[in-house]
């Protein structure tokens, strides 16, 4: 199977890989050094002394176990076939269905406050941490002076690790309990520092942002993600399609939208072989992750605030695929 391309911008913790960079490659510049000027940049950021001597006290020296997991990402050698199939499969969507049964007053609440339908909130928590069980064992601050000193990212973790100073200062979670991914997503819902000092939500009330352990913060946030990147709750993401032979791929592309009359008078079908759906004057584009020849599917713009959250056309696929199964029966 062809591997697909795709571009992955972080959202939460996928990057951009550089063919020219290789784990081998060590920055020039001594590690300690680094660190003290890191110490520096932060306290003029405004993070409190305190926090600085303990925090920075348990950064230790790069983590070659980052570094690896960083050129090894499943985006980069999955095909789409395989990348969907390994997180759209019956685990997940039986856990999914269990979820929905689980939370139903959170989640309608929730639905109803922020506009985003309950299926895609319940597909992203599993794709992201399979309904919390995963939400990764190393420590946040190492993980991002790792990458951070590491250079191919350096201003971005960098930022990132700023801003997980911030949470700590800010009390929102121990030291010991700021563990997450190798890339530094932390929490049930796996957000960078960034994103959640921009979107987390404390739907309790308790006065606590708590994305590790507290679900309806989890979900909450979620969706205050998913709506201020402008999701529409009457519509759905996309949908798998088959076309015509010969079909003009040059009219493939986020960057070109199409009424579903005309995707419909071009002989694109459902991928069941039947008509689109009558809403004619909804746009939508074709995306071919995989080439000519490949799966084909027609998205709209929630399919675009997915890819706000992850920029791999895979991993709105999987999500908008794995939310279609939990509520299909």
């Amino acid at each position: 199977m062809k591997l697909f391309r795709i571009m992955v911008l972080i959202a939460t913790g996928v990057c951009l890989w550089s063919p020219a960079v290789t784990a081998e490659k060590a920055p020039e510049k001594d590690f300690s050094d680094w660190l003290e000027n890191l110490r520096v940049e932060a306290a003029a950021a405004g993070i409190s002394q305190e926090t600085l001597e303990t925090a920075l006290a348990t950064v230790k020296a790069p983590l070659p176990r980052v570094i690896a997991l960083d050129r090894s990402q499943p985006e980069f050698t999955q095909s789409l076939e395989e990348y969907v199939a390994a997180r759209a499969n019956k685990k997940r969507i039986d856990g999914g269905r269990e979820v929905m049964a689980n939370y139903p007053t959170w989640l309608g609440r929730i639905e109803r406050e922020y506009g985003v339908q309950r299926r895609f909130l319940v597909a992203l928590w599993g794709i992201e941490s399979n309904y919390g069980t995963n939400i990764g064992g190393l420590p946040v601050l190492q993980s991002l002076a790792t990458l951070a000193y590491d250079g191919r990212r350096a201003d971005y973790f960098r930022r990132e690790l700023i801003n997980a100073l911030h949470i700590l200062d800010d009390g929102h979670i121990p030291l010991e309990l700021l563990n997450g991914s190798w890339a530094g997503a932390m929490g049930q819902c796996q957000f960078m520092p960034s994103s959640y000092r921009r979107f987390a939500v404390d739907a309790t009330g308790e006065g606590r942002i708590d994305i590790w352990t507290t679900v309806p913060d989890v979900l909450a946030s979620m969706a205050n993600y998913l709506a201020r990147a402008g999701w529409k709750d009457d519509q759905t993401w996309g949908r798998p399609v088959k076309l015509p032979k010969k079909f003009d791929t040059s009219l493939a592309g986020l960057d070109k939208r199409l009424p579903l009359s005309r995707w419909q008078a071009l002989g694109v079908r459902r991928s069941d072989g039947s008509a689109l759906p009558r809403r004619g004057d909804l746009r939508a584009s074709l995306i071919l992750p995989d080439g000519p020849g490949g799966p084909a599917y027609l998205v709209y713009d929630n399919f675009r605030a997915l890819l706000s959250w992850n920029r791999s056309s895979a991993f709105a696929v999987a999500v908008g695929t794995l939310a279609d199964r939990i509520k299909t029966r």
